[in-house]
């Protein structure tokens, strides 16, 4: 049996997915399934896929359903105790499974593992920025505590014991962005993360990428859900606030004054920085200016974050 089930969600990601496929194949520690799943492709990615022949590999197609659909599909056909998820225009360093592997052998006690990535966009790389101070190249995390900067679980760099999403459920298919968070937010209440500083994944940025597209902006989770929680945890709510401050400002970047509004009524002001405090008061157009000079800000190597 595999000690690990490499779960890829495959949509027209034919630029992507060759790599994607070869981090896997390549990490040092082999004893895993890779379990890729098409989700209704409609370029050429299953052509590229069909032309490894990996004993490891299994390979599904079905019609379109979406990402959570597609992840959720694979977790029903794994068999390995751990499962690992990597989106197809990602990349995993060949010490990624052996590095996770580690991590649970030395705590064994946890069920949810996860290490630091960096990101690649056009002409950079840089590490993510976290809000949590190092202490070791282990530490045991809160996740909302943890997550106030960058979420300390990312989708393409987290392991987790099987048995978490029989407690919490899996990915939520009405949700069309932010399907992760909404997960990442139900395993909180539960467990602790085991978080490793060492890079060991790499994201990719894709423009077309689907959560990038206005049509899905007001189709992210609905927080509405938490907020009988949110009263009595205040690292929960300033978590939720962050996350309704990034989509407040979307809202006003595609120039949606009315789902602007209604997040940023939602947000408690003590919650946010000046800076952002700031932001929510600008202009879109404005705004949209700030983006440009910090992508050229980001290319220099003189911010570390894109927004």
């Amino acid at each position: 049996m595999p000690f690990f089930s490499v779960i890829i969600p495959v949509y027209n990601k034919a630029a992507f997915i060759e790599n994607t496929i070869k981090s896997v194949l390549e990490q040092g520690f082999d004893n895993f399934e890779l379990i890729l799943i098409n989700d209704g492709s409609t370029d050429e990615s299953e052509k590229v896929i069909q032309q490894f022949s990996d004993p490891r590999i299994r390979y599904y197609f079905k019609k379109n359903e979406g990402v959570s659909s597609a992840r959720n599909f694979g977790i029903e056909l794994s068999t390995a105790p751990y499962i690992a998820f990597l989106d197809a225009d990602d990349y995993w360093y060949p010490d990624f499974l052996a590095q996770m592997k580690r991590a649970i052998e030395l705590h064994p006690q946890h069920q949810i593992f996860s290490a630091a990535y960096e990101n690649e966009i056009p002409g950079k790389i840089f590490p993510a920025t976290y809000s949590i101070a190092k202490t070791g190249a282990y530490q045991i995390v809160d996740y909302f505590e943890a997550s106030m900067k960058t979420s300390v679980l990312w989708t393409s760099s987290a392991v987790f014991d099987k048995k978490v999403f029989e407690q919490v459920g899996v990915f939520d298919t009405q949700i069309k962005s932010g399907q992760d968070t909404d997960l990442w937010m139900r395993l909180g209440f539960h467990y602790s993360i085991v978080f490793m500083w060492k890079i060991l994944a790499r994201y990719i940025y894709d423009g077309n990428s689907l959560s990038k597209q206005k049509e899905f902006l007001n189709q992210k989770m609905d927080f509405e859900k938490f907020k009988e929680a949110e009263k009595t945890n205040p690292k929960l709510k300033k978590f939720i606030d962050q996350n309704l401050f990034s989509f407040a400002i979307r809202s006003k970047l595609s120039r949606d004054y009315h789902h602007f509004n209604l997040h940023k009524q939602r947000i408690n002001p003590a919650n946010l920085s000046l800076k952002k405090k700031i932001l929510l008061q600008l202009p879109s157009f404005v705004l949209h200016r700030l983006i440009k000079v910090n992508w050229l800000l980001v290319r220099l190597g003189l911010q570390k974050s894109i927004f």
